[in-house]
């Protein structure tokens, strides 16, 4: 939402709005011309934004329902949009680059976009994450007519777009309170690939359970991490001294040494589907190189906040079992023999109930676990859904549960050596006093 908010910003048109807890996000918005409360209440809505005629509302699916402001909006001829609408229609004249996937899209759409950005191409972008390179969600380009979109799965939002080229990262289950089963949530996937326009190309991970839906003229080419089946993938990787390099293969393609500015496994497989968008869209192999080795990350996407000789504190956006797993073997893998220990706070009743297996599975790779209350969001309680299921099922004998006002307390009475806080709630609010707390220490 951010991203759009800066948008219409950008191009001088007002935003007001609602967001349920203030954050240094929300802050900057406001610094930046915003007009944002955080009480839902009609009388707070600005007099300049109560005329439907002027208006346009856009929302997100994670405002549930009975939210009264919304509801007031809906009752008096407002227009009203979903957020995938409106990024559909201001990319609808563009060429779109689209990624989408359960894990990986931030990520990989903010790599596509910085070197996009860092090249003779340049672009817009739409992403889900702060880039720390520009302090920003949002690019803008008045040369180039490409635009970055981080395609969200989420409500079947990413059906609005209608993508130039798109990128499939994963299509592990998620969302099941909206999908119901695996197979509905796989389905949507393949009608996102339908939705590529003719002469267009979808870049599929290699391997996936996918069967894609492709217009006349649309391309289909692949790529791995390492597996020299597909079209595009990772040769000679060096892994070592806090570093990560390999070369790049590809039709007709090779590009030696690309050092990751974030050196993370996961990114060796990011980076190649980003280097394979870009690529076919005119980036030159030394922009490439040079612009992935300058790429400093995405916030809350395995964000180094202390990295200290006896003190490591990282806080990663991971909320899905996959995601937990390739986090907590990243860690394991850059700072071996230490111990691990994760703060994680689940985000939604509905995804706990479905993954609580996978979930204590992931979570039991820790050497500690602190396990917070789950954050609710949209979701109204559901009966016999707590973190308590989790819990119960983790196997790693130093674990506790507790409330997110007691984790203050329980990490200035450890003993800790790499810290990792995991989530997607508000979880990222306490960052700042456990990065305090572990200083002093």
């Amino acid at each position: 939402m951010s991203a759009l908010i800066r948008y219409f910003l950008s191009k001088g048109i007002p935003v007001a709005g609602y967001d349920r807890t203030p954050s240094s996000l929300t802050h900057r918005l406001i610094s930046e011309g915003a007009d944002i409360h955080f009480t839902d209440n009609v009388e707070l809505i600005p007099r300049s934004f109560r005329s439907s005629g002027k208006t346009v509302v856009v929302y997100t699916p994670a405002v549930p329902e009975s939210h009264t402001e919304l509801t007031f909006f809906r009752s008096n001829g407002f227009e009203v949009m979903k957020r995938a609408q409106i990024l559909g229609m201001i990319t609808q004249a563009k060429r779109g680059l689209c990624i989408a996937g359960t894990h990986g899209k931030t990520t990989t759409s903010s790599m596509t976009a910085h070197l996009l950005k860092q090249s003779h191409v340049d672009c817009n972008a739409f992403l889900g994450g702060i880039l720390k390179n520009y302090g920003s969600n949002l690019m803008v380009s008045d040369q180039s007519d490409l635009t970055v979109v981080e395609a969200d799965e989420y409500d079947r939002s990413f059906h609005h777009l209608r993508p130039f080229m798109a990128v499939i990262t994963a299509v592990d289950p998620d969302h099941l309170d909206i999908y119901g089963t695996a197979d509905a949530y796989r389905e949507s996937f393949e009608t996102f690939t339908s939705l590529i326009r003719p002469q267009g190309l979808l870049i599929l991970k290699y391997g996936l359970h996918l069967t894609p839906r492709l217009q006349s003229g649309v391309k289909l080419l692949t790529y791995s991490a390492s597996d020299e089946k597909a079209d595009f993938y990772a040769r000679n990787i060096r892994i070592g001294n806090g570093e990560i390099v390999f070369d790049l293969v590809g039709p007709s393609l090779m590009i030696h040494d690309i050092q990751l500015g974030v050196p993370l496994k996961i990114n060796i497989e990011n980076a190649v589907a980003a280097i394979a968008l870009t690529w076919l869209n005119g980036v030159f192999p030394d922009e490439i190189r040079k612009a992935m080795r300058s790429f400093a990350g995405a916030e809350r996407r395995f964000d180094f906040q202390l990295k200290k000789e006896r003190i490591v504190f990282i806080d990663d956006y991971a909320h899905h079992p996959e995601e937990l797993k390739n986090s907590i073997h990243s860690v394991k893998e850059l700072y071996p023999g230490r111990k691990v220990t994760g703060i994680f706070q689940p985000h939604l009743y509905t995804r706990t109930r479905d993954f609580m297996e996978e979930f204590a599975q992931s979570l039991s790779l820790l050497d500690e676990l602190i396990l917070l209350d789950i954050y609710p969001a949209r979701e109204e309680p559901i009966p016999g859904i707590t973190s308590q299921v989790i819990f119960n099922k983790v196997t790693c004998t130093n674990k506790t549960l507790c409330a997110k006002e007691q984790l203050p307390e329980i990490i200035a009475a450890g003993s800790y050596e790499v810290v990792l806080t995991l989530g997607a709630g508000d979880i990222d609010r306490l960052v700042e006093l456990i990065k305090e707390i572990l200083e002093k220490k």
